[in-house]
């Protein structure tokens, strides 16, 4: 078993120290770093007796190499100047794991110096960059004070993410003895978003999903869910179930017709997407789609395909919950618009900021909306003003403007 999946000792818990000598920050940090998914360092936690385990995965394993300290500091929310309290993980070098070109890394929290609403930062890096926002912020809330399991694959590893592909095999570890786990799946027949100009209330409205069977198991059996849906793992006597989506195979890839065709709902009319599911070759269909889109340029047709399933792919990564991250949004902002240049955050919502080269922007706010299936689920809030903005960026598509190099 891996080392940062063994139970946590006293021994072993981080000391923390109550300074507050942190060099004041910038209270409207630029959270654009957290969607960018090739450098976004992944995180997951577990609770474990008294203490909080923090999971770590960073995509470039030599930013633990530099010589930097791991901070770790806990704020009264996101626009707090200074922490209310910071230390460093001790004996880092002894916990840290290479897998290739990655790395892992875990530690405990001591559960008592956290509070609901708080957020808890880490980064590795010198003293004056220890609050950087491209780091881990992990709200702290009642779902992660209470969870006392976590997924991971079928090594031990956490999988840091909330699907699984059918027949892909996991565990629910969780800590302490063995308890049974039920495995209730429910419906998955959700809409893609609306346009974010879109009158609000026409936003489906929430509805209680009927469970369609239940699986029984026990914690730390390997398992393999083949029946794609939305899952909720229930362990033991846990109040708060785990979320889990059982997606297509190639997930968060795009690769059949129908799944090509479905994300272009955000650039096309009803006709035109029914005209491509009853091509005789949908899969042809879709390519001289956009084809026709890049006129004709089959250079910048492949750029078009690879930049918007490409950004379709990335949304899924990022905000994959109770239904497929392109689906969501934020998804659908990241797809037709690209990575936000500018994110800020607040307790109450965050906003998008989109810059062009004449020095105008847009924005687009979102305010949470957790639910049992996505904690960390937000929805736009939907204004006529967008509609410029909107059809711009469509048109943009459409006129097989928008490239990767572009951005826009």
């Amino acid at each position: 078993m891996p080392i940062f999946l063994r139970c946590c000792t006293l021994g072993l818990l981080l000391l923390l120290s109550f300074g507050t000598h942190l060099a004041a920050a910038d209270p409207r940090r630029d959270f654009a770093g957290q969607y960018q998914p090739q450098r976004r360092i992944l995180a997951e936690s577990r609770r474990e007796g008294d203490s909080l385990r923090i999971y770590l995965r960073f995509p470039d394993g030599s930013v633990l190499q530099r010589g930097n300290p791991l901070r770790i500091a806990v704020w009264a929310n996101y626009d707090a100047k200074r922490p209310v309290w910071q230390g460093v993980v001790p004996q880092l070098s002894r916990r840290i794991r290479l897998v290739k070109s990655a790395a892992w890394v875990d530690f405990c929290v001591a559960a008592r110096v956290l509070q609901l609403g708080q957020i808890l930062s880490v980064a590795c890096a010198p003293d004056d960059e220890s609050d950087a926002s491209d780091g881990v912020w992990l709200p702290i809330t009642k779902e992660r004070l209470g969870r006392t399991f976590l997924l991971t694959d079928s090594i031990g590893d956490p999988m840091l993410r909330r699907y699984v592909q059918p027949g892909e095999a996991f565990q629910v570890d969780s800590y302490g003895p063995e308890l049974p786990l039920v495995a209730k799946r429910y419906d998955t027949s959700f809409t893609a978003a609306l346009p974010p100009m879109a009158n609000p209330a026409a936003q489906p409205q929430p509805r209680k999903l009927p469970a369609r069977d239940s699986l029984f198991f026990r914690a730390g059996q390997l398992l393999q869910l083949r029946q794609p849906g939305l899952y909720a793992l229930r362990v033991g006597g846990n109040t708060t179930p785990l979320g889990l989506l059982v997606t297509d195979a190639d997930f968060p890839e795009l690769n059949t017709a129908d799944e090509l065709i479905q994300p272009l709902i955000y650039l096309t009319t009803s006709a035109e997407r029914k005209s491509l599911t009853d091509a005789p070759d949908p899969k042809r269909a879709v390519d001289q789609f956009w084809l026709k889109v890049a006129g004709g340029n089959q250079t910048v047709a492949r750029q078009l395909i690879r930049t918007y399933y490409g950004r379709v792919a990335a949304a899924n990564q990022l905000f994959t919950a109770h239904k497929a991250g392109w689906m969501t949004d934020r998804g659908m902002l990241y797809i037709a618009l690209g990575a936000p240049d500018v994110v800020y955050r607040t307790a109450a919502e965050e906003r998008w900021v989109y810059r062009d080269a004449n020095g105008s922007s847009g924005t687009y706010t979102f305010r949470p909306k957790p639910s049992t299936f996505a904690p960390e689920h937000y929805e736009l809030v939907r204004r006529p003003e967008h509609e410029m903005l909107w059809y711009a960026a469509v048109e943009q598509w459409r006129k097989g403007l928008t490239t990767a190099r572009s951005g826009r």
